[in-house]
């Protein structure tokens, strides 16, 4: 396959030679005949102009004799006859050998333009006095002149002659330029033309070639990017180069646009095919959620209601005689109960906070007396365990939140801490003014969480202790319903530990 520099140079040089073919054809066969209308439109015009000025010589009294006479000015210098320098002017530009004779005086005048002045003479008797022996044709015949072609034998020469009178009357003319050398500067012409030819076609096949070079080499660019860009390489831009042409600049500049329309196409359906990815993992993930949930719920429930179950048939079987044991079964089914449905009164707050269906109802309120109700809430339990609390904040602080959700995250906090406070029982609540926001923490004196916990605090159902947290009733979802609030409202929540205890947190935003 032929490249396209290949190509221009091979067609260029064929349409020059074709061209020089054509112009050697025009000169061998056409040029002879060209140059024979021009000398004839030449002697017809020469004609012409030598009849109107002996129009206007005659018209002021000058006859032909005079107008053809040198003489001298007023100067003394010698000036020809406008007449003479007419024909003598013709003559020289477009060598045409004139001779006139004025027969309008006794003794007729003969001027004439060339040396051979007999030779003239004698042609032009032969013509007026029909004793032409010559070889002749005819290409114009006026009222008053002919223009034909002659064969002259004697000097073996074809001559185009004009001969005739003027509209005098008495003026007689010939004018001749011989054709004979017309043939040869044909020949030579077309010799000439071949040798230059040859030359051109070469000087120009070099220069074609180098031309092309510049003009294929940003499409070799193109090329390339194009290769690059089918496998799927886009970093890669047109950089248009000083000399190139407009239309490879703007081919250039859209395959930049092309090339970036799909770096960017790519680019999202990668992001589109990461997001499928994640989506499909997502799914995966929400499936072995909810199996893990479904197994939890599973689990959490099986031991109230085999509890339920195993009391209540004892009451059918009479086991509870007196009314002492009647009621401690009684206790047991209810305590049993109620715990079962706490944990389903969780669920359904958890579930509807994390699919947004329970969306936070925001409002400012003052979280200092917030906190204190809760203390003041949780007083009868505090006792019974021992603990005491400290909380040193007195000025108001004005949150903007969902005051009832943010109390349930302050119970869920004291409600942990409450039932993990051990040695000193002791319980600091704090909080820290931020940028944007009220940190709140919750510290209780006990016995760290181990490290490898931390992260699963938030998980549905997950317990570090799950025979203490059934001692005191809890079901492993209150910390998940905390995360899921703090979700709601944009803010965060975190656990540290510390040598002498935990310490829960939470952030909630200041009034707007």
């Amino acid at each position: 396959m032929k490249s396209i520099q290949a190509r221009l140079t091979i067609t260029f040089i064929g349409l020059m030679t074709a061209l020089l073919v054509v112009i050697w054809g025009v000169n061998r066969w056409y040029l002879e005949d060209f140059y024979v209308d021009q000398k004839v439109e030449s002697l017809m015009d020469a004609y012409d102009a030598v009849d109107r000025q002996i129009e206007e010589n005659a018209a002021v009294g000058i006859s032909v004799g005079q107008a053809m006479e040198r003489r001298r000015d007023s100067s003394g210098n010698i000036v020809e006859g406008n007449l003479q320098k007419l024909i003598r002017d013709y003559s020289d530009s477009a060598n045409v050998s004139v001779l006139m004779i004025d027969n309008s005086s006794a003794d007729a005048t003969v001027y004439s333009t060339s040396r051979d002045t007999q030779f003239l003479k004698d042609r032009i008797d032969r013509y007026i006095f029909g004793w032409n022996q010559s070889q002749s044709e005819l290409v114009e015949e006026k009222e008053n002149y002919t223009i034909q072609k002659t064969f002259d034998t004697r000097r073996n020469s074809m001559y185009l002659e004009s001969w005739g009178f003027f509209s005098d009357n008495s003026t007689a003319f010939i004018m001749s330029t011989p054709l004979s050398s017309i043939g040869e500067s044909v020949e030579l012409s077309n010799q000439f033309l071949a040798y230059v030819g040859i030359v051109a076609v070469i000087v120009g096949a070099v220069m074609v070639y180098f031309f092309a070079r510049q003009i294929t080499k940003p499409i070799n660019k193109l090329s390339a990017l194009s290769l690059q860009m089918s496998q799927l390489d886009f970093d890669i831009h047109y950089e248009p180069g000083r000399h190139d042409m407009s239309e490879i600049e703007i081919l250039g500049n859209s395959m930049n646009t092309l090339s970036e329309r799909l770096k960017e196409t790519v680019d999202e359906l990668k992001l589109a095919n990461d997001q499928l990815t994640k989506d499909i993992e997502e799914k995966t993930k929400i499936d072995e959620m909810r199996k893990e949930f479904v197994a939890n719920v599973s689990h959490e429930l099986k031991t109230p209601i085999a509890l339920i179950q195993g009391y209540a048939e004892g009451l059918q079987e009479g086991m509870g005689e007196d009314k002492e044991s009647r009621d401690y079964y009684c206790d047991v089914i209810v305590d049993e109960a109620n715990k079962m449905n706490q944990m389903v009164k969780q669920l359904l707050t958890l579930s509807s906070l994390e699919n947004g269906s329970d969306k936070p109802d925001m409002a400012r309120f003052e979280l200092t007396e917030l906190i204190r109700g809760v203390i003041s809430a949780s007083r009868i339990l505090l006792e019974q365990n021992g603990i005491t609390v400290e909380f040193q904040a007195k000025e108001p602080v004005y949150v903007w939140a969902d005051e009832f959700k943010i109390e349930q995250v302050v119970t869920n906090y004291l409600s942990n801490a409450i039932h993990h406070a051990e040695g000193e029982k002791r319980i600091v609540i704090r909080m820290q003014q931020e940028a944007e926001c009220i940190r709140v923490s919750v510290f209780n004196t006990g016995t760290p969480i181990p490290e490898e916990a931390l992260p699963n605090l938030w998980t549905k159902f997950y317990k570090v202790d799950k025979a203490r947290t059934r001692a005191y009733g809890g079901t492993g979802i209150g910390l998940s319903i905390v995360k899921a609030i703090m979700d709601a409202h944009n803010q965060t929540c975190g656990v540290l530990n510390w040598q002498n205890g935990v310490e829960f947190w939470f952030t909630v935003a200041k009034e707007p």
